[in-house]
């Protein structure tokens, strides 16, 4: 995620700080300042962007709408450093009287359940349970909604006393799971689950009791399994913006390195970090899936092809519009740059000349999004919804992505929910406009997207952490 990065423990005095844009409370460091130059103010957006810098990649929220098309490819990008590096917080504001969530003709948006605390990931249990994870209140909660109803009649802690609990996935994967995996800052652990559980069966299990040596950075961990259940994905971000106190190595030490982890793996505090894991559901034969990847915040399964999809946060530093984020298929071991490389054969200015050996290794990803929009979370529209809920035809099989909002930008951008259509599950290099109206004005926001989720009725359900609401999106009438 595009903000300062942890060093010490947090506190909840501090969450109205975290909601305004920092990626955690309570810091022990002043935001990274990778550059000598200094902040750029944040500014409205200009009428037309300018010549230097595509449309697609400089625009900002203002010419955000339901429907609006985005295309920017490895060809669009700037130099690094063309313009300033600004940093400022969105200031966190309660909804405008006038503000309105807006949505594609056909469609509402309405909210399925409010007051949570901060609600982050969302994940559909096979009888329709919605469990959230309120990362900053050590807590998962169930949400349920009776048959026809399009808001949560039922609300339960299922478990707490977690540290920063993100990502939640049921094993094994089918209509019967037995556990619920969340993923701590630190750890995996697992819950007994029966189908229509509203409380943890017991008390945690340690699955897998330390996903990295270095503590603090990115604190995120998604977890996602395999289709056939054989294997359990987990994404670990990076402990900084660009690898600034990892030490140096020799192409040559770095190559020897590389073959006993994996190509691209980093090092030192960076160890395990910036990559995507691979165990098995008991957490046994710990590897590397695919490094380079700065920060996943997002892991996702696309149900007919079974690929594995991480959204992910690129670095900030290099201006408005570089690094773009972007949304990827990511196959075994990949390599996708960070931090020597971004998008392809782009060398990052601050780690010139240190693994010229990489130049043609970086994976490209398959869609880019405009730089430091901040997606976080990820998933699949179903080919075949049951309920009364049910999007177009036209839908199924896409991909929703939501996107937290910048802090790393002169012009904002984010703080919205966009689709990417998927053909078979292969994508195109675009992505479009669906759930836009978050932004109040240059300095605020009311809302703050983080993750979605495909309801068992065929609804679009999405966190927003800022305003502490679950939104549901149905079609309308």
């Amino acid at each position: 995620m595009r903000r300062p990065i942890l060093r010490r423990p947090i506190r909840s005095t501090l969450l109205a700080a975290l909601l305004a844009g920092a990626a955690l409370p309570a810091l022990a460091q002043t935001p990274m300042q990778p550059t000598p130059m200094q902040p750029a103010p944040m500014q409205p957006a200009p009428k037309q962007p300018t010549p230097e810098q595509p449309a697609a990649a400089a625009g900002s929220w203002q010419a955000d709408a339901p429907g609006v098309v985005h295309r920017i490819t490895p060809a669009d990008l700037p130099a690094p450093f063309a313009t300033p590096s600004a940093q400022g917080n969105a200031a966190i504001v309660p909804k405008p009287a006038d503000a309105t969530l807006k949505v594609p003709a056909g469609f509402k948006v309405e909210p399925f359940a409010a007051d949570l605390k901060a609600p982050r990931v969302i994940r559909i249990a096979p009888n329709g349970d919605a469990f959230v994870s309120e990362s900053f209140a050590g807590r998962i909660r169930v949400l349920r909604a009776q048959p026809g109803s399009g808001k949560a009649e039922v609300t339960s802690v299922f478990a707490e006393g977690l540290a920063l609990p993100f990502g939640i996935a049921f094993y094994p994967p089918g209509p019967n799971p037995q556990w619920v995996y969340v993923g701590e800052s630190t750890r995996i652990v697992r819950f007994p689950y029966h189908a229509g559980d509203l409380k943890a069966g017991g008390p945690p299990e340690v699955v897998v009791p330390k996903l990295a040596d270095a503590p603090g950075g990115h604190w995120t961990r998604d977890i996602a399994f395999s289709p056939d259940g054989r294997r359990m994905f987990v994404s670990v971000g990076s402990t900084s913006n660009v690898a600034e106190e990892m030490p140096a190595k020799t192409v040559k030490a770095a190559q020897a390195y590389d073959r006993a982890h994996g190509p691209g793996a980093a090092w030192g505090p960076e160890a395990d970090r910036a990559d995507v894991l691979v165990f098995t559901p008991e957490g046994k034969d710990r590897r590397i899936f695919a490094a380079g990847i700065r920060n996943c915040s997002g892991l996702g399964v696309e149900p007919r092809t079974g690929d594995l999809w991480c959204a992910v946060n690129e670095r900030d530093g290099l201006g408005d519009n570089l690094v773009p984020d972007y949304v990827t298929r990511v196959r075994e071991g990949q390599f996708y740059g960070w931090p020597w490389w971004y998008i392809g054969d782009h060398e990052d200015p601050r780690q010139a000349g240190r693994r010229p050996d990489l130049r043609g290794k970086v994976s490209v990803p398959d869609v880019l999004i405009q730089s430091h929009s901040a997606p976080l979370g990820i998933s699949f529209y179903p080919e075949a919804p049951e309920g009364p809920a049910a999007f177009p035809q036209d839908y199924r099989g896409d991909a929703f992505v939501a996107l937290h909002g910048s802090w790393n930008r002169s012009l904002r951008t984010g703080y919205k929910v966009v689709r990417v259509h998927l053909n078979h599950g292969v994508p195109t290099d675009q992505y479009q406009d669906f759930l836009t109206g978050f932004v109040a004005d240059p300095a605020s926001v009311w809302g703050k997207p983080v993750d979605t989720a495909i309801a068992k009725d065929g609804a679009l359900l999405v966190t927003d952490d800022a305003g502490g609401v679950v939104w549901r999106i149905s079609p309308a009438g």
